[in-house]
C-alpha cells in the first residue's frame, strides 16, 4: 500500500465540518417547506431540525468554546481557527433561525389552522375556554410550579439544560420593590395543552395568564420565555479512572452544571431582562438568539401525534424477509435458514422484529446455544433484545456484552442497562480506554452436534427496536467460518487483554480499516475510467480518505457518493475532483446504512461490497472500534446494487453538492416523488410477495 498524500491546509481543498453539518440541518428544515410532504410530517421535520440544532450547540459549539478557552489556535483542514468557526456559525445559525420561523409561522401554522389544528394564545380564548383552562391550571399545573425569586437571600437559581422557563419582573405596589423571578415549566404536563377540539394552548401562555395566583398582591410588570443550552460533553479521563462505570456516573451528575453555550429568548423580552440573564449566566451576548416562534419547536412533535392519518405519510408496513417467512411456515429456526445461506436484511423495509430480534430470542431459548456475545452502542428503553440476553443468562448461557457507556446522550440509559445485565449474570465490559466501540456485532456459538458453529450478525444500525423502525439500515446474518473466526478474535480483543487484532475477512478500525480502504481506492485507480467507486455513508470528513478520492478522480475513476450529513469533500472541481459527485437523500426514514462498492475490489477482479458501522470520519477511523463485512452472495449484491441504483437515479428528489459548497435540490418541483425510499419500499414489497406466490 502507498500512503495517500498528506492533505494540504487550504480553504479550497476541504469544506468545514461544522458548516457542512449546518448545511445538512438546512436540508432537514427544507423538508418542512416541501409542499409534496403531508402537513404533519412537515411539522415533524421542523421539530427534528430544532432538536438537531440543540445537539449541535451542546456538542460542537461547546467544543469550539472549550478550545478557545484553552488557547487552542490550531486550524482545521479547511484552514479555520476555532474563533473563525464560531463567527461563521453565528451568522449561519441566525439565517437558519430566520428561515425556520418563516416556515413555521408563515407556512405550517396557517396550513394547520386551515385543517382545524390551531396553536392559539390566551387572548384568543372565549370566556368558557378560559374557565375550562383555569380549572385545568388549578388542578394540574399550579401545584407543581416553583417560582424562584432573586434577592439578597435567594441567589440566581440554577437553570437546567434545555429547560423552558419563564422570566418575570414582579413589583410590590406598596413599596415599589422589584424582583426578578424564574419559573421553570415542568414536563409533567403537555407543552401544548389540548382544548379537545384541535386547538392547543402553549403551557407558557396558560401559566402567564395565572401569574397573579403565584404572586398574590404583586404586579407582574413583564414576563417572557427563555431557554439555556449547556455543554453536554463528558470530561472523562479514562486512563485515570479506576472504575469506568463509576466515573461515567459521576460525570453525568457533573454535566448538569456545565457552562451555558446558548441563550434563547422570546422577542418580547426587554433589554433589561436579557442583560440580567447574560450577566447571571455569564454568557457571550453573541450567543443570544431572539425568537418570534415558540421556544423549543420540538413541541411540534406533539402535533404529529394527532390522529389525523390524512395529514401524515401512508404507513409502510415492514415485511418479513421471504426466507424467514418460509422458515416460519415450515417451523424451522433462523439457524437452519442461515445454515442454508446467509441473510441480508434491510430495515425498516424488512422487519427488525422478525429477523434480528427473533435471531437473538431464538439464541436465548435454544438449548444448543452455549455463548452469546454482543457490542451495544444504543439500546433504547424497553429492549426486547436485552430482555432476551437476560433470559439467556438466567438460563445458564454464557452471555457477554460490551456496553459502550460513553455513547453520547445515551450514557445514562446504557449505565442502567449495564447494571441490569450484570445483576442477571451477564459478563459486562465497558469498552476500551481511548476508544468508543461503535461496531454492531452479535456472535452466537451453537453446538450442532458434530462441531461448534459460529453465527454472526453484523449491521450498520444499533440494536434499538425503536430506531430500527425509523432508520434505514442493513444487517447480515451468517455462519461463515472465516467471519466467525474473526468475530471470536474481535470479542477476545475487546473484552480481554490481547494485541492480536489481525482479521482475515472483516475490516476493523482503528488499526486496519482506513489502510484497507485506501488500498481499495488505489487499486481502483489502475482501471481509470473503467473503474468505479460508490460510497453511501452518513458523513465524510477524513482528510486522508478525501485526498485518496481526489487522486482517484484525477486518474479518471468515476466516484459517486451518497452522503446524508457532513460532507467535507469538494466535488466537481476541474483538475481536482471533476469525477466526484456527491448527493444527499432525505426522507421519511433517516438514511443510516453504509455501503462501500469498489468495481474491481474483490479477489476475483469483480466488485467488492462492504457494509458496516463505519463512516469516513477521523473519529470512526482512528478512535472507534468499527467493523465492515464483505457481502459476497450474488443475490445480496443484486439487492445492494438496486439500493444504489435508486439512490443514484437522475429522476428522484435529492440534494446535490456543488463545488462552491452549496447544495441544490434536484428532482420534481411540486411533489416529493419519486422518492428513493418509496421506490425501494415498493420494489422490496413486490419482490417478497412475488416470492411467496
Amino acid at each position: 500500500m502507498t500512503t495517500a498524500p498528506e492533505p494540504s491546509v487550504t480553504v479550497s481543498r476541504y469544506l468545514n465540518r461544522e458548516l457542512s453539518w449546518l448545511a445538512f440541518n438546512e436540508r432537514v428544515l427544507a423538508l418542512a417547506a416541501e409542499q409534496g410532504i403531508p402537513l404533519l410530517e412537515r411539522a415533524k421535520f421542523a421539530a427534528i431540525a430544532s432538536s438537531n440544532l440543540d445537539e449541535f450547540f451542546q456538542v460542537r459549539v461547546a467544543a469550539l468554546k472549550d478550545q478557545i478557552a484553552a488557547g487552542v489556535e490550531d486550524r482545521t483542514p479547511d484552514g479555520r481557527t476555532p474563533v473563525q468557526q464560531l463567527d461563521e456559525i453565528g451568522s449561519r445559525v441566525a439565517g437558519f433561525v430566520a428561515r425556520q420561523e418563516e416556515i413555521v409561522l408563515g407556512q405550517i401554522i396557517p396550513a394547520l389552522a386551515a385543517e382545524n389544528i390551531c396553536v392559539i394564545r390566551w387572548d384568543d380564548l372565549s370566556p368558557a375556554d378560559r374557565e375550562a383552562m383555569s380549572t385545568y391550571y388549578l388542578d394540574r399545573v399550579h401545584p407543581v410550579l416553583t417560582p424562584l425569586a432573586v434577592d439578597p437571600g435567594h441567589p440566581f437559581p440554577y437553570i437546567s439544560n434545555l429547560a423552558l422557563s419563564i422570566a418575570a419582573t414582579v413589583a410590590d405596589p406598596a413599596t415599589a420593590e422589584r424582583r426578578f423571578v424564574r419559573l421553570k415549566i415542568p414536563k409533567v404536563f403537555p407543552r401544548l395543552v389540548p382544548l379537545g377540539d384541535g386547538r392547543f394552548l402553549p403551557a407558557e401562555e396558560l401559566i402567564a395568564a395565572h401569574l397573579h395566583a403565584l404572586f398574590m398582591g404583586m404586579v407582574v410588570e413583564e414576563w417572557a420565555t427563555f431557554r439555556v443550552t449547556r455543554n453536554a460533553d463528558l470530561a472523562l479521563e479514562e486512563d485515570e479512572a479506576d472504575d469506568l462505570l463509576e466515573a461515567v456516573e459521576l460525570e453525568l451528575r457533573r454535566r448538569r452544571f456545565n457552562r451555558p453555550v446558548r441563550l434563547e429568548v422570546h422577542r418580547t423580552v426587554s433589554d433589561e431582562m436579557v442583560g440580567l440573564l447574560i450577566r447571571e449566566l455569564e454568557i457571550d451576548p453573541r450567543n443570544v438568539t431572539r425568537h418570534a416562534t415558540l421556544l423549543d419547536l420540538t413541541c411540534l412533535m406533539q402535533l404529529h401525534a394527532i390522529d389525523r392519518p390524512d395529514l401524515k405519510d401512508r404507513p409502510w408496513v415492514p415485511i418479513t424477509a421471504g426466507r424467514i417467512h418460509a422458515a416460519e411456515e415450515a417451523e424451522r429456526s433462523l439457524f437452519d435458514v442461515v445454515d442454508d445461506r446467509a441473510l441480508l436484511l434491510h430495515h425498516p423495509y424488512e422487519s427488525f422484529a422478525s429477523s434480528v430480534e427473533a435471531f437473538i430470542a431464538q439464541a436465548a431459548d435454544d438449548p444448543a446455544v452455549q455463548t452469546i456475545k454482543m457490542t451495544l452502542y444504543r439500546a433504547g428503553g424497553d429492549s426486547p433484545i436485552l430482555r432476551s440476553l437476560i433470559r439467556a443468562a438466567e438460563r445458564g448461557v454464557q452471555v457477554a456484552v460490551l456496553v459502550e457507556i460513553k455513547a453520547r446522550f445515551d450514557e445514562e440509559n446504557n449505565v442502567q442497562w449495564a447494571k441490569r445485565l450484570e445483576r442477571a449474570g451477564v459478563h459486562v465490559a465497558y469498552g476500551m480506554v481511548g476508544l468508543k466501540t461503535h461496531s454492531k456485532v452479535v456472535l452466537v456459538v451453537r453446538d450442532d452436534g458434530d462441531r461448534l458453529r459460529r453465527y454472526c450478525h453484523i449491521g450498520t444500525g444499533n440494536y434499538n427496536s425503536r430506531t430500527a423502525r425509523l432508520y434505514e439500515d442493513l444487517g447480515y446474518i451468517t455462519s461463515d467460518d472465516a467471519i466467525g473466526d474473526d468475530a471470536v478474535q474481535l470479542f477476545n480483543h475487546l473484552t480481554g487483554f490481547s494485541r492480536s487484532d489481525e482479521y482475515r475477512t472483516l475490516l476493523v478500525a482503528p488499526k486496519s480499516l482506513r489502510p484497507q480502504l485506501l488500498d481499495l481506492i488505489e487499486h481502483e485507480m489502475e482501471f481509470g475510467a473503467e473503474g468505479s467507486i460508490i460510497m453511501k455513508c452518513n458523513s465524510i470528513a477524513d482528510p486522508v480518505t478525501i485526498e485518496a478520492l481526489y487522486a482517484a478522480s484525477g486518474a479518471g475513476v468515476p466516484i459517486d457518493m451518497v452522503v446524508r450529513g457532513i460532507s467535507c469533500i469538494r466535488p466537481g472541481v476541474p483538475g481536482m475532483s471533476e469525477n466526484i459527485r456527491v448527493r444527499s437523500i432525505l426522507g421519511r426514514y433517516l438514511e443510516h446504512s453504509r455501503i462501500y462498492r469498489f468495481a474491481h475490489g474483490a479477489d476475483d477482479g469483480g466488485p467488492l461490497y462492504l457494509i458496516g458501522s463505519a463512516d469516513l470520519m477521523p473519529r470512526n477511523l482512528e478512535r472507534r472500534v468499527e467493523v465492515l463485512v464483505p457481502i459476497q452472495h450474488p443475490k445480496h449484491r443484486d439487492w445492494l446494487d438496486r439500493v444504489l441504483e435508486f439512490d443514484l437515479s437522475p429522476d428522484i428528489v435529492r440534494w446535490e453538492q456543488r463545488p462552491d459548497d452549496t447544495w441544490e435540490r434536484m428532482g420534481p418541483d411540486q411533489a416529493f416523488a419519486p422518492d428513493a425510499q418509496e421506490l425501494l419500499y415498493r420494489w422490496a414489497h413486490d419482490r417478497q410477495l412475488a416470492q411467496r406466490r
